[in-house]
This record gives structure tokens, C-alpha cells and sequence, in this order.
């Protein structure tokens, strides 16, 4: 059995390639896409508003929503609809 010696400059360079190589994979992989359904709380964040004013947009018929099994759910497009309008209002 024939053995070798490891060296400091062997791990660097073992190192070096090793984080190129991973480099690669993170550059080739996809983004991933985004999500199509939405919880109440992830649209709180996304549009900077309460659950009053989530309430609010569900009662008036702003926002529309499917509910399953107790919890409420949007679509992410209907949301991106929102932010555009809003935008493009002001």
C-alpha cells in the first residue's frame, strides 16, 4: 500500500478548486420560482400592511383569496396586480 503526504499547499489548493467548483454549480443553478400562493402573514410583509387592512382588501373585494381547510391563501399574481395599480396610481 503506498501512502503519500498531505501538505499544507495540497489542502490550499484542494480548497481553491473545491470553492470554484461550488462557484460554478451556484451560477448554473436556476433562481428559484417564486411562490404562486401566498399566506396572509407573507402578504402583510410584501405589501407593508396589518391584518386589519388584509381583512379590509378581503371584505371589500380588493383582493381576492381561496380559502383551504381554514387557511386563506392569495395568489401571487393577484398581489403583483396590486402593487403595479398602486404604483402606477401614485
Amino acid at each position: 500500500m503506498d501512502s503519500k503526504l498531505v501538505t499544507a499547499e495540497d489542502l490550499q489548493q484542494f480548497k481553491v478548486e473545491l470553492l470554484r467548483e461550488i462557484k460554478k454549480l451556484l451560477v448554473n443553478t436556476p433562481a428559484p420560482l417564486p411562490k404562486p400562493w401566498l399566506k396572509s402573514h407573507e402578504v402583510q410583509k410584501i405589501l407593508k400592511i396589518s391584518p386589519g387592512t388584509l381583512q379590509h382588501l378581503r371584505d371589500s373585494g380588493q383582493l381576492k383569496f381561496s380559502k383551504v381547510g381554514g387557511i386563506v391563501f392569495y395568489e401571487m399574481k393577484d398581489i403583483e396586480e396590486m402593487i403595479e395599480a398602486k404604483v402606477t396610481e401614485g
